[in-house]
């Protein structure tokens, strides 16, 4: 399971707003300084902001600006990203060499090239939509710091002016 830790900045009724800034990667890398995506996360690390369902059973105790941990299944995480990137450069080849194959024409080939691209572009648009509240591609709360009430106390000099 891919983790994050997030910051609660809203509570609903079925579901949590957390916050998040995409740096866990960076520490466990090896190219560390050496790479693009660390100096830009630097520079300008914007924060996402996701809904996370609850389960059933525990809707209560969350609170504002309390930290989690959310998760994904690396498998959703794998498979969704070898259909985002193969299937339209998949469709996109195949597209063009059919044009290329029956028509031998190089203006049609790429025309053709670019129909597949958009075609593999709706059906990952449509893919997006049928399961955008299907529960398995849904990040779940892994874990919860719990949250330590403080207690304020005022003593009666204080009070007096």
């Amino acid at each position: 399971m891919l983790k994050e830790r997030a910051r609660i900045v809203a509570v609903e009724n079925d579901a949590v707003w957390v916050e998040t800034i995409q740096l866990s990667t960076c520490g466990s890398c090896a190219a560390k300084k050496g790479c693009g995506q660390s100096l830009l996360a630097s520079l300008g690390a914007k924060p996402n902001y996701l809904r996370v369902l609850l389960p059933e059973g525990k809707l209560n105790g969350y609170q504002l600006d309390q930290s989690v941990t959310i998760g994904l299944p690396e498998n959703i995480v794998v498979n969704t990203s070898l259909l985002l990137y193969l299937l339209p450069l998949g469709l996109m080849l195949s597209f063009s060499a059919l044009a290329h194959h029956y028509y031998e024409n190089e203006l049609l080939t790429i025309v053709m090239a670019g129909v597949g691209l958009c075609f593999g572009g709706m059906v990952i648009r449509f893919y997006s939509y049928k399961y955008k509240y299907d529960q398995r591609f849904q990040p779940t709360i892994v874990e919860v710091e719990k949250v330590e009430e403080q207690i304020i106390t005022f003593n009666e000099s204080a009070l007096q002016l």
